[in-house]
């Protein structure tokens, strides 16, 4: 990575960003962090940016409403670079739009509210003529209690029960007449009952049909009611109870005449709102048609304008310019040169290479294949500035330890058809809106896609397949023909089996004990070889940097420590495969107690395994012992040292030696349009913290050294658990479908066909997704905290160069 610096005349300066962002190589570093966004050179036109996506969100919000219409949506959009002229423009047409459409939206959402009132005035007027008709058969008549406090009733005294409505509308008593939701009808007449002290008459019918509320947006089911009592002072009491309920209140005239001329001039409104309606719908449609092809290159177009202007506030202000600071890949700035050259007018900007102690941002080159698996790094931290990257090395190690521990040849075939799914349609997915589940497993296609390769192999080496062991070849084991059900018998050795294990081991007495052994022995070898390639990137790192203190300190020591012990272990496990100890007549050495006692009681052998066993590990011992001190001093001793020679020399420190030699360096190969410059002082050299640190560093390591290796045991105890767990699934369920008294009866086959579908399930949600889950997550663990702490810092950032290419997918943040 290098460090530039571009001078911008203020002229060309969004043409010179947009150029550089369409090529997205160059990450800009905020040269105003302590500026307020308000107080910023181009704080007016991000607000202006700001107003068009309200805008448009608010078309995006009408045309949703709008049913049948969609909004385009191209995955793979891409926006050519427009004109200020031409932004300026879509500026004007985007507020004229919105006033236009804001218009017709309101206009047709008043046509609508004024259409559902008509239509439920109408409904109230057909259904309230029920309590005014005195003709109509079956006419309810009022039955009037008698209440002491109700004036109501007390006028009345003199009258029986039995009047009509008509009779109390000659009282010269006033009503009111609406609709209500159904579900608030008795509420509504409890509590008039009880404002009114029982001064009133309260009557309602059912309409038939429902009613869309205006206030709720839905359909209800509601009823039309009439209410009498005496005086406009009541009346309006009612009517503000009525409307705190939801209900609506509308002028019935009892005189029939009157009611029918009401009907009339209300259908007679309802036709011509309905005619304007229509038209206004069809306007607002066509309207919203035209915008909804081209909204989302409208949104494209404002989010990356907007984003050149959040851009260019991260620059200084200079005469009649702008400076900006950033970083470029080395290999790419040929390639900046060349696109400020072609930009119309920018004649006079200036790219200057500076030479700078900041730390650079880490930046992975990766395709859609490497992509997922350098994730998996970066997950966890992101790497120093040109350390070794762990991800290459992640694309064999992470699906070949998940195999290790997912071992079977049908489930590995299982994961492998899913992600070759996800790989073959993998262009008709990425065009598709995905939920956060499904798109982690597609973005991790191709890891799923190894897993399931890798599951195949060692499905082939365990000779397992959904439990069940496969005679691929001949076997290395003959048993006696002469035996009797349930006998104990020992087979023969006639030869090796070519590949794999040995069918024959499935269904032994001893296959446990045999595969238990030979996987555990299995899992501390790759431990081993798995942790001894990570601590050997620890060299290339200080190789790198020229740390000769840290390779003699560090990786010598620590190496000398790891095999003396560790990789003894793995040489004496293989040492004992390859020895034939029936033949030798002797047991065969535990490895475990030869290694406890190998410090506890060294040169005290209790089972040789090899000639010379005794000195070969004292002198391991003394070796390992050795280490720890060495680990321990040799690095802060040496610079100290070094920091005091320094000193004697005239420098600050050690760390400003080293920087000015840097600095010396550079100046030599310094071309016109390389800039030395020194961004940071240098850090302080302090002993006690490089003491403390070496401290932490020696124990960690000698511990990790143990537990890190029995932590390898997972891959022993999840193959393991997956292999018995599909055995019990295999023997609870498909293989009773076979023990059927009587084959080939409906009743036999229907057993087989529900006990397949039961195993294949079960083995697709437990043994598949949960199992896979689970070896998942150990092999990431075993990556993230076995390996990687052998050799990775992570203490980088990442590079995030400023880009127009996505602009489609995430709106710009003004900063």
């Amino acid at each position: 990575m290098s460090f530039i610096q571009l001078y911008i005349p203020t002229e060309v300066s969004r043409d010179v960003i947009t150029t550089l962002g369409e090529i997205g190589n160059v990450q800009f570093n905020d040269l105003n962090q302590n500026v307020s966004a308000f107080q910023r050179t181009f704080v007016q036109e991000i607000r202006k940016f700001d107003e068009v996506e309200r805008q448009l969100r608010y078309l995006t919000s009408v045309i949703e409403k709008e049913h049948g219409l969609l909004i385009a949506h191209n995955p793979t959009l891409t926006i050519a670079q427009n004109s200020i002229s031409s932004i300026e423009n879509l500026i004007t047409d985007v507020a004229n739009l919105e006033n236009r459409v804001q218009q017709l939206d309101s206009s047709y959402e008043e046509l609508k509210h004024r259409e559902h009132k008509l239509l439920e005035y109408r409904h109230v007027l057909n259904s309230s003529r029920t309590f005014f008709d005195n003709n109509i058969e079956g006419q309810a008549r009022i039955s009037i209690d008698r209440v002491d406090d109700a004036p109501l009733l007390l006028e009345q005294e003199s009258l029986e029960a039995g009047y009509q409505l008509s009779n109390l509308n000659e009282l010269a008593l006033n009503y009111v007449v609406g609709s209500i939701p159904r579900s608030k009808v008795e509420i509504l007449n409890k509590i008039l009952w009880r404002t009114l002290r029982g001064n009133l008459y309260f009557n309602h019918v059912e309409l038939e049909e429902k009613i869309l509320d205006i206030r709720s947006g839905n359909e209800v089911e509601k009823d039309v009611f009439i209410v009498f009592t005496h005086g406009e002072l009541l009346l309006q009491k009612v009517e503000r109870i009525i409307d705190s309920l939801d209900g609506n209140v509308y002028d019935v005239s009892s005189d029939l005449d009157i009611h029918e001329q009401s009907i009339q001039q209300v259908n007679a409104q309802l036709t011509d709102v309905s005619h304007v309606l229509t038209n206004t719908h069809q306007t607002l449609h066509t309207e919203l048609y035209v915008i909804a092809d081209q909204l989302q290159i409208w949104q494209a177009i404002i989010r990356r304008e907007k984003l050149v202007y959040v851009t260019l506030n991260k620059f200084k202000s200079a005469n009649r310019g702008l400076i900006s600071e950033g970083w470029v890949p080395s290999t790419e700035i040929d390639q900046v040169k060349n696109a400020l050259r072609d930009v119309e007018g920018a004649e006079s900007a200036v790219l200057t290479i500076v030479h700078t102690n900041k730390t650079p941002p880490t930046y992975h080159r990766t395709n859609k294949f490497t992509q997922a698996f350098q994730s998996i790094v970066d997950a966890y931290g992101i790497a120093s500035y040109q350390e070794v990257n762990p991800g290459l090395a992640t694309i064999v190690t992470f699906p070949f330890m998940f195999a290790i521990m997912f071992g079977d040849l049908g489930h590995g075939f299982i994961v492998l058809l899913a992600a070759l799914t996800l790989v073959l349609n993998e262009k008709k997915l990425a065009l598709k809106k995905k939920d956060e589940i499904f798109d982690m497993a597609y973005n991790g296609r191709y890891i799923i896609l190894l897993m399931g390769l890798f599951s195949i192999y060692t499905g082939l080496l365990y000779n397992d397949v959904f439990s069940k062991s496969m005679t691929l070849f001949r076997s290395g084991w003959k048993y006696p023909e002469d035996f009797k059900l349930h006998d104990t018998v020992e087979g023969t050795k006639t030869g090796v089996y070519p590949f794999g294990l040995d069918w024959a081991w499935h269904g032994a007495e001893n296959n446990l004990i045999f595969t238990n052994s030979y996987k555990m022995k299995l899992s501390i070898l790759m431990g081993f070889i798995h942790m001894s390639y990570s601590f050997f990137f620890s060299l290339v790192n200080y190789r790198h940097r020229h740390s000769k203190v840290d390779i003699i300190g560090n990786f010598i020591p620590g190496l000398i420590f790891m095999q003396s012990i560790f990789g003894y272990l793995s040489l004496a496990i293989v040492y004992k495969w390859s020895r034939d100890w029936i033949k030798l007549e002797k047991p065969a050495p535990g490895l475990l107690n030869m290694l406890i006692n190998m410090f506890l009681a060294p040169g005290v052998i209790d089972a040789e395994l090899y000639p010379g066993q005794s000195f070969v590990q004292v002198i391991l011992v003394l070796a390992a012992a050795v280490c720890v001190p060495w680990l321990l001093l040799y690095k802060p001793m040496t610079l100290r040292r070094q920091n005091n020679s320094a000193i004697e020399a005239g420098y600050h420190n050690l760390h400003d030696l080293s920087h000015n030699d840097t600095l010396a360096d550079t100046e030599e190969h310094a071309g016109d349009d390389f800039l030395v410059e020194d961004f940071e002082e240098p850090e302080e050299f302090n002993f006690g913290d490089i003491m403390i640190h070496q401290v932490i560093h020696t124990i960690e390591f000698c511990l990790n050294c143990v537990s890190h290796t029995a932590s390898y045991l997972r891959l022993w105890a999840l193959s393991l658990a997956h292999a018995q767990l599909s055995s019990v699934l295999w023997s609870m369920t498909i293989a009773n479908a076979f023990s059927s008294e009587a084959p080939g009866s409906p009743s036999s086959v229907a057993k087989v066909v529900l006990l397949f579908g039961m195993w294949f399930v079960l083995t697709v949600c437990i043994l598949v997704l949960m199992e896979g889950t689970s070896a998942m997550l150990h092999s990431l663990r075993l990556h993230w905290v076995e390996a990687m702490s052998k050799f990775f810092e992570g203490e980088g950032y990442a590079y995030e160069p400023f880009t127009l290419k996505d602009i489609g997918e995430e709106p710009a943040t003004a900063t």
